[in-house]
């Protein structure tokens, strides 16, 4: 059994999806969709603009869904239809991708939701108010109680349980930094302070989670055509308000990643095809399940190389 998954921010690449688009129509159709969308050149963005540019929260977000679809349309181009998979997952924002790919929602509504959810989120905080950091060798568990630990009356949670020994904390910038020092007085193997604009994924993005549900309240949402690996209930979902709600609180509530893969496990997965930028979702799938078996597909030689039979 198959999971296609979908990566989140900081997969971001400068001429990412250029060589899909060239190959195939419809990946390039997608990229013609998003700039109509947007209003915006982005795929020239993508292709020959500067990676700061890119990197900007609002940017990076429909650039990383477009390249995801444009690889999926492709990888469909070339015979390998939707439902050969029995599930859909995202990482953060890859959860609009994973709605998208299973037409839940529209490629230019996506683009658009993603477009207000990176603006939002970086006008949520101001800048240098709040931080995330990584935290190697503790568990959730460990990283959570360790948050609690530092908040001291600001906040600071665990943001992202990416597999068992990664660990993303967010926050008010002072508290973050207490549960780096924390983190390495308790053993931690690193704790560092992540490049990123604003604290994803914590209580201080409550401003997003308002502009969210307004805009996500404008937009239809069918019943995907794959059930959904939610970020926030790490469990399968169908039902289309559901969906709409818990997208509004994916943007406080911590993304269980490695639960999430747990549970595509125990539903019978034993393969998971990253669709889109980079590998580092493959990275955090082997750390958390050696069983699952993984592939990136985000460029015509991984297309090639996924669809050559086994011998």
């Amino acid at each position: 059994m198959r999971a296609f998954v979908f990566p989140g921010q900081g997969a971001q690449t400068i001429g990412m999806g250029q060589a899909l688009a060239a190959n195939y129509p419809v990946a390039k159709a997608v990229f013609d969709e998003v700039d109509d969308a947007l209003g915006q050149d982005l795929s020239g963005l993508i292709w020959e603009g500067d990676i700061e540019t890119l990197t900007l929260t609002a940017n990076a977000q429909p650039a990383l869904m477009a390249t995801s679809l444009a690889a999926l349309l492709a990888l469909q181009a070339e015979g390998m239809a939707l439902d050969t998979a029995s599930f859909v997952a995202g990482h953060s924002l890859g959860e609009y991708s994973a709605l998208a790919a299973a037409g839940a929602i529209s490629i230019a509504d996506t683009a658009r939701l993603l477009r207000i959810r990176g603006t939002a989120m970086q006008e949520a905080v101001p800048v240098g108010v709040g931080a995330m950091a990584a935290i190697l060798g503790m568990d959730f568990a460990a990283v959570t109680a360790l948050a609690e630990a530092a908040a001291q009356g600001d906040v600071c949670q665990a943001a992202n349980d990416n597999d068992p020994g990664q660990v993303v904390v967010s926050g008010h910038r002072a508290a973050v930094e207490r549960a780096l020092d924390l983190a390495k007085e308790a053993g931690a193997k690193r704790a560092v302070l992540l490049p990123v604009s604003a604290p994803f994924h914590c209580a201080l993005m409550e401003p997003a989670a308002e502009r969210m549900a307004l805009a996500l309240a404008e937009v239809d949402i069918a019943a995907p055509a794959l059930p959904l690996v939610s970020n926030v209930l790490a469990s399968a979902v169908s039902d289309p308000a559901m969906i709409r709600s818990l997208l509004v609180e994916q943007v406080t509530g911590a993304v269980r990643w490695r639960e999430s893969m747990m549970y595509l496990a125990s539903e019978g997965v034993t393969e998971v095809w990253e669709i889109g930028a980079g590998k580092s979702l493959s990275g955090m799938i082997r750390r958390i399940d050696r069983a699952l078996t993984c592939q990136a597909i985000g460029s015509p030689e991984n297309i090639a190389k996924a669809l050559t039979p086994k011998t």
